[in-house]
This record gives C-alpha cells, sequence and structure tokens, in this order.
C-alpha cells in the first residue's frame, strides 16, 4: 500500500549530510522512525509502513503533550488527527498551538491539524450510516476519520429499525457505497439489516447509547457479533476510529502512495 519515501531512504539522508544539507543527529533521527520527547516516543515512520500516519488518542492525556505530539508530528509534515478530546481539552491544545491551522469537530470530538484537506485516494464512497441522533459522535467520529485518510465520505443518519421504512427509503445510496460503517445502540440490529441489503462490506459500531440491560453497550457488541448477516465485521464499543480506518484500508488502490 505504501512505498518508501525517497527523502527518508538511507541513501537519500545519507547524501544530504554528505552535501551538508542535513545535520548528522537529524539524519539520525530520520532515520531512527521516531522522536523522543521524553514522555513520548513519537512514531514519525508509521505513514511509511503502513499507510497512515500516528493517530493521538486524546482522551486522559494533558493538554500540553497533545500538543507536542501534535507539533512534532505537523513539523514532519503529516497530517495530524486526534480523537476522544474534551471541549475544554481541545481549547487548552488550539491555545498550545497559535500560529498552526488546527479545527476542533465538537460531534466528533476530535482535532485536526493539516494545512490543506486531505487528497482523496479512496476508490469509492464510505458511506457512514447511523441508527439515532443519540449515535452521531460516534459516527463523526467515523466520517472525520474516514476524511483525514482520504475517503469520499456520505452520512445517512437516524434510520434505526424502529421505522425500517426509512432505510428502506435510502436502498439506492446504500448500494451504491464501496464500504459502509453501520453505528448502532440498543440492541444493535441494525448493521445485521443493512449487510443483507447490500453486496459491500460492512463494518459495524455498537454504541453504548441505551438503557440499563444495553451494559454500556455490550448488549449492541453481543447482537453485531452474533449477525446472521454475512460480511458484517465488527469494531469495539464507541471505536468509530477504528471502523473508519479499517474501511480506509479496504478503500484504498492496492498500488497507493502514502499520505501527502
Amino acid at each position: 500500500m505504501s512505498r518508501p519515501d525517497p527523502e527518508t531512504s538511507l541513501e537519500r539522508v545519507l547524501a544530504r549530510v554528505a552535501a551538508g544539507d542535513l545535520d548528522p543527529a537529524t539524519a539520525a533521527e530520520t532515520l531512527r522512525g521516531y522522536v523522543d520527547l521524553g514522555f513520548a516516543h513519537v512514531d514519525t515512520d508509521r505513514a511509511q509502513r503502513v499507510g497512515f500516519p500516528e493517530v493521538i488518542f486524546g482522551q486522559g492525556k494533558a493538554p500540553a503533550h497533545i500538543a507536542e505530539i501534535a507539533r512534532a508530528l505537523y513539523v514532519r509534515h503529516q497530517r495530524v488527527l486526534v480523537t476522544r478530546v474534551a471541549p475544554e481539552v481541545a481549547q487548552a491544545v488550539i491555545a498550545a498551538l497559535p500560529a498552526l491551522p488546527v479545527r476542533y469537530a465538537p460531534v466528533a470530538r476530535a482535532l485536526v491539524l493539516e494545512d490543506r484537506p486531505a487528497p482523496v485516494r479512496g476508490q469509492g464512497t464510505v458511506l457512514i450510516v447511523a441508527a439515532g441522533t443519540s449515535d452521531l459522535p460516534v459516527a463523526e467520529e467515523a466520517a472525520l476519520t474516514a476524511t483525514v485518510y482520504g475517503n469520499p465520505v456520505e452520512r445517512l443518519t437516524d434510520v434505526g429499525v424502529a421505522g425500517l421504512h426509512r432505510l428502506l427509503a435510502h436502498r439506492e445510496q446504500l448500494r451504491a457505497a464501496r464500504v459502509l460503517i453501520v453505528v448502532a445502540g440498543m440492541e444493535g440490529a441494525l448493521p445485521s439489516v443493512v449487510a443483507g441489503l447490500v453486496s459491500r462490506p460492512v463494518i459495524a459500531v455498537p454504541t453504548s447509547v441505551g438503557y440499563g440491560a444495553s451494559f454500556g453497550g455490550l448488549s449492541a457488541l453481543l447482537g453485531m457479533l452474533n449477525s446472521c448477516a454475512a460480511g458484517v465485521t465488527v469494531v469495539n464499543i464507541d471505536n468509530g476510529f477504528g471502523a473508519a480506518y479499517a474501511a480506509s484500508l479496504i478503500n484504498l488502490p492496492t498500488d497507493a502512495e502514502p499520505p501527502a
């Protein structure tokens, strides 16, 4: 999926050192593939290895740490995504990066740091299907992630099984997508229904939405894992990011270049 970056190949780095364009310390850091910030080892080589750069999981991290990790990735020409960021944390991170193009998506609870929108790399549309509006934070995390990874994204919201006619009214849109991410809480039945209508991969995302017997999304998770529809793949509870990452891998051409 990804190809070696000529700027970080051994021969290119050594040639730049010999020409005086690169100091030995920076060359060693480039070849090492990570940056040691003391509190974190930032993986700067991940985009070359797996096709997508390192993503920062924001929950539980100090705003100052998030900002420094984001800066380390950004100055090395990598698009930065930070997931699970509370509004007050986002505000602090943005304040710590005053000169950089960082924006906050409040519904998705994520930060993005990029100079320009991601170039389209996906072969087709990733369709995000949300059972209810309570599932929107997880659905939007998936939508934002898929967009940052270069996929055309469409959304279909509030089409849960309690009113199946709402879903069936969009059959053509469902069938036109190349990959579908289906987000649902409660009993988690929607992915089975969608998978029975389409001939495309369906990635199911259980959410923690529901009353007491939903057990924080466990009921939806088990329901999706026991789907009678073939072709349903299930990620962890509330993991919109993981679903979009998998969808992006499915949607990439086999000879895709590393992300710009």
